[in-house]
């Protein structure tokens, strides 16, 4: 029993996986933020050339 519960906790596989996960939800976030600046900004952008050229 004693030599399960140290290979389980010498088990590095589900730890990597766990990992990468946390990696690819921080990269979505910052995707995420990014778009949504950048549809402020493009809303902005576009309504001020309706307004100059309307």
């Amino acid at each position: 029993m004693l030599s399960t519960v140290k290979k389980l906790l010498a088990e590095e596989r589900g730890a990597t996986a766990i990992e990468y996960g946390l990696i690819c939800a921080g990269i979505a976030l910052a995707i995420i933020t990014i778009l949504q600046s950048l549809g402020t900004s493009l809303v902005s952008l576009l309504t001020g050339l309706l307004n100059a050229f309307g």
